[in-house]
């Protein structure tokens, strides 16, 4: 802008502080530059091994390392351990992201678990229905269903570390697997492992209807 290659409606600024907003053209050496676009935000289906940040210093490769999103800035939305597979959201807008993973917002995330030290018994469902206490406090009633000896469906609305892991543990059935199937009303549906797809305006509508 201090060198004078900046326009705004052809008028020449130099300025940083100028404040423009969707309505006003702006040109970089005479070429239109695009303005950061609409929101975008994709569906991935994360693989195991795979961390759940933009960049990772150890070279593991990362959920946007999967996504090729034409050099838009992505990033996830919350986190899911390296271990654990399903459904997560990249986007580039910051607001949609805090309102899905901020506690107060409660959005339901459903995970299916195969866990050990089959078969699981009531008792064990009744307490994660009821709420368990773990390390870092009490967790809040959750979802639960029983999918077969080893299988359980759990909705959980909070997002500590490695909830569902531990508190299946602290029941007595330590988790061999673990998927996240649906975030909100979004589900992960029949989306191939490392895939990804954009959603639809009408679904990230639904998603933020809930929070």
């Amino acid at each position: 802008m201090r060198a004078g290659r900046v326009r705004v409606d052809q008028e020449l600024v130099t300025d940083p502080a100028r404040d423009v907003d969707e309505t006003d053209a702006i040109f970089l050496d005479g070429k239109p530059v695009k303005g950061p676009g609409s929101r975008v935000v994709y569906a991935l289906n994360k693989p195991a091994g795979v961390v759940s940040t933009a960049r990772d210093p150890q070279g593991r490769p990362t959920v946007v390392s999967l996504l090729a999103a034409d050099g838009l800035r992505l990033y996830p939305v919350g986190r899911l351990d390296i271990d654990t597979t399903g459904l997560i959201l990249l986007t580039n807008d910051g607001e949609l992201a805090y309102r899905l993973t901020h506690p107060k917002y409660e959005v339901p995330k459903t995970y299916r678990a195969v866990v050990e030290r089959a078969p699981v018994r009531t008792r064990a469902v009744d307490a994660l229905r009821r709420g368990v206490e773990l390390q870092d406090g009490p967790t809040a009633p959750a979802t639960v269903h029983k999918l077969g000896a080893d299988r359980l469906e759990i909705t959980i609305h909070e997002g500590r570390k490695r909830q569902v892991r531990r508190m299946c543990e602290f029941v007595g059935h330590p988790v061999k697997r673990l998927e996240r199937v649906a975030i909100g009303s979004l589900e992960l549906g029949d989306l191939p492992e490392g895939s990804n797809r954009r959603l639809t305006e009408q679904e990230v509508e639904r998603l933020l209807a809930i929070s």
